[in-house]
């Protein structure tokens, strides 16, 4: 058991107890002794589950089957993109002149691994000539990226190395010579509280020094501009362009102010900025696009509209509306040189949109009903590639070309051959206890018999406006289908499927919606026969954990087991950590009242309580995790083995050399999906993850 040092404190009038309060300290002697007991007893545990070493096999074969691209980008006929071949166990970046051509990878960053630490992409960026990409890379799964120049031609690095560009974000000059990038302040230290804080903007120029790359932006440095440390200060370029944009990101925010210049004169060290939009107007996205900019934006419409104003006058005073709010949420944008792509959501599942260059909108017909992703277009050259998958759906690449109605399909990474016809996917509506019609997106066998028997296991998130879309899970669910499983998304409010109002619902003081939308619509699985509570389990990844944690406490009788993902359980104390002050416009902060009173509703770890028998718990962390701190888990996790019940087992998952999951290799995914599932499956009673039989 942890060790037990009670920190008490008054917020507000009220007392605070927090007894693993030590555990936020890393280099407290207890707290590595703590995490190594933990992943030995878990690892032990799991290992022992009879089916588990047979379901891994399975997983890792389904996945070895998916190859997979995240990225696809043009410049002219040059096509680069990030994948992971078929049985390759991460991603690396190929390149190819033109759809048909043959493949070149261009680099493979399993080469770079250190003392048994894998290497990964963070990021990249190809210049707008396609001679060099900005490549950012980390060890471990740490998003700890190092910043490096690859020379396409020769499939080399330049000399320079740019540490702390964690967040770089870089934009080119039009000309390939340099870029505009982001740099976390020196001195903190991963995992400090402050390594977030104080970040600027730099031009760097190829082949030179990065100790003599010129200051573009801080906080505080011109006054109009403003900035405060907590937020990323970015610069942005395009070449078909010649203003500059400059923007304070806010860590998590979607919305944000921005500024114009012309680019000639930034460049000269004498930028004369001027107001675009406010944090008022609500505007998520600004692309520039020759003689004109299209703004993004939520003012007076809710699901959004795309509004266009010239770069002679780059004002929101001088904005029309070129495409209008409808009844499907515009959440993203991108200028190629046929014109504004459009993407679209309704539910969770993706449409999509061109506004042409005369004008007249058109809607891209799509192969199938799944998601969009990383929709990417080129200023100079027509058309724009995306990802499309859906949860029977293996990933695929697409392209929308300027004469065509419908996306066409890319055999970019090769195609992929796991039979999918024995599920199903249904989509049904749960009724919330207040009205509201949340949607819920079953995956199962078809024509299971709906007797409540089946292991069920629901997912859901529901923060920064973020859609839990359709997605095809390399494959791996696949094994959980085979074994009678049942697998649920509900898509409850804080999150973006239903755009700004449905993240709104369940953001800060609404935050309770997004936990009890997950129990009512597992209450509407119960009802309908898909599942029972002895079967039943509830998952949930990074801020899904506030979403797991808070319906775990609430309603304990109604789940077998929880599973929590490198979840944020303790958002009281979240702002004191490294990712923290990023996330208060999401969550809110301790220093005022009402923000204090809306974390403490959704703290998970202080709602926990002696007596109550709370379900089988999973818990997971990686040591580099840079967005959800490990204590973050840790606490979770010891103040529930104090109260837990010896029949329901609370386990805490330790992954020492991965964060957040985003760098994970495909070994490590295979391993941590194969232990969730064997956990599912253990608990709900399946007959062949049980001892004796």
């Amino acid at each position: 058991m942890a060790r037990v040092e009670t920190v008490q404190e008054v917020l507000w009038g009220r007392t605070v107890s927090d007894p693993y309060r030590w555990m936020e300290r890393n280099d407290d002697p207890d707290w590595e002794p703590f995490l190594k007991g933990q992943a030995t007893h878990a690892r032990a545990v799991l290992d022992a589950i009879p089916g588990r070493a047979e379901l891994g096999q399975r997983i890792s074969a389904l996945s070895a089957a998916v190859p997979r691209a995240v990225k696809i980008v043009s410049r002219g006929s040059w096509i680069f993109y990030e994948s992971r071949p078929a049985g390759e166990d991460n991603f690396s970046l190929f390149l190819r002149n033109g759809p048909r051509a043959r493949e070149r990878r261009l680099l493979d960053p399993s080469g770079l691994s250190e003392a048994g630490q894998h290497r990964s992409i963070d990021w990249w960026v190809p210049s707008p000539d396609g001679r060099h990409i900005a490549v950012g890379l980390s060890l471990a799964g740490s998003e700890n990226s190092v910043l490096r120049i690859l020379e396409v031609a020769s499939g080399t690095f330049l000399p320079e190395s740019i540490d702390k560009t964690n967040n770089a974000s870089p934009s080119w000059l039009p000309d390939g010579s340099g870029f505009f990038y982001n740099r976390l302040a020196p001195g903190p230290k991963p995992g400090d509280a402050d390594a977030f804080l104080n970040s600027a903007a730099w031009l760097h120029r190829l082949g030179t020094d990065p100790a003599s790359d010129r200051l573009i932006l801080k906080a505080g440095l011109d006054p109009l501009l403003g900035g405060t440390a907590e937020e990323f200060p970015l610069i942005e370029t395009a070449a078909d362009s010649e203003l500059v944009l400059a923007c304070f990101k806010g860590g998590v925010r979607n919305d944000n102010a921005y500024f114009v210049a012309r680019r000639k004169e930034l460049l000269a060290g004498q930028p004369r900025w001027r107001p675009l939009c406010t944090l008022a107007d609500q505007v998520s996205r600004v692309v520039l696009a020759g003689d004109h900019l299209d703004l993004l934006s939520t003012q007076g419409a809710p699901n959004g509209q795309v509004l266009r104003v010239p770069a002679a006058a780059p004002d929101l005073a001088n904005a029309r509306v070129v495409v209008a709010a409808g009844p499907w949420v515009i959440d993203a944008i991108e200028s190629a040189a046929d014109g504004l792509y459009i993407r679209e959501m309704r539910g969770g599942y993706s449409g999509l949109r061109r506004l042409h260059r005369n004008g007249s909108l058109q809607r891209i017909e799509l192969p199938f009903e799944g998601s969009v992703s990383a929709l990417a277009a080129d200023p100079l050259t027509p058309g724009a590639w995306f990802i499309g998958e859906s949860w029977l759906v293996p990933p695929a690449c697409f392209h929308c070309s300027a004469d065509q109605r419908r996306a066409r399909r890319v055999d970019l990474v090769g195609p992929v051959r796991l039979r999918t016809s024995d599920y199903a996917v249904i989509r049904s509506v749960a009724i919330a206890r207040d009205g509201t019609r949340v949607p819920i997106s079953i995956v199962a066998r078809r024509g299971l018999k709906r007797d409540g028997s089946h292991p069920t296991l629901v997912e859901a998130y529901g923060a920064y406006q973020v859609a839990c879309e359709p997605w095809f899970f390399n494959g791996r669910l696949l094994a959980f289908l085979e074994r009678g499983g049942v697998f649920v998304t509900a898509h409850v409010r804080g999150g973006g499927e239903f755009g700004r109002p449905w993240w709104l619902a369940g953001q800060k003081q609404t935050k309770p919606n997004t936990w009890r939308d997950l129990i009512d619509c597992c209450q509407a699985l119960i009802q309908a026969g898909w599942t029972s509570p002895a079967h039943l389990e509830i998952t949930g990844t990074s801020a899904g954990g506030i979403t797991v944690g808070r319906a775990m406490t609430e309603r304990p009788d109604l789940f077998a087991a929880v599973i929590s993902n490198v979840g944020l359980s303790n958002p009281l104390r979240a702002e004191f950590s490294e990712n923290g002050p990023g996330n208060i416009d999401e969550f809110g902060t301790i220093s005022d009242r009402a923000g204090f009173e809306t974390l403490l509703q959704m703290d998970a770890y202080q709602a926990v309580q002696q007596g109550v028998r709370y379900p089988a718990t999973l818990l997971t962390t990686g040591l580099n995790d840079v967005r959800v701190s490990p204590w973050q888990v840790g606490k979770m996790a010891a103040r529930l083995q104090s109260v837990a019940a010896p029949d329901r087992p609370v386990l805490l998952r330790v992954e020492e050399n991965a964060g957040h999951g985003l760098g994970s290799t495909r070994s490590q995914i295979d391993a941590e999906q194969a232990d969730a599932y064997a956990f599912v499956l253990w608990r709900t009673g399946h007959p062949r993850f049980q001892s004796g039989r």
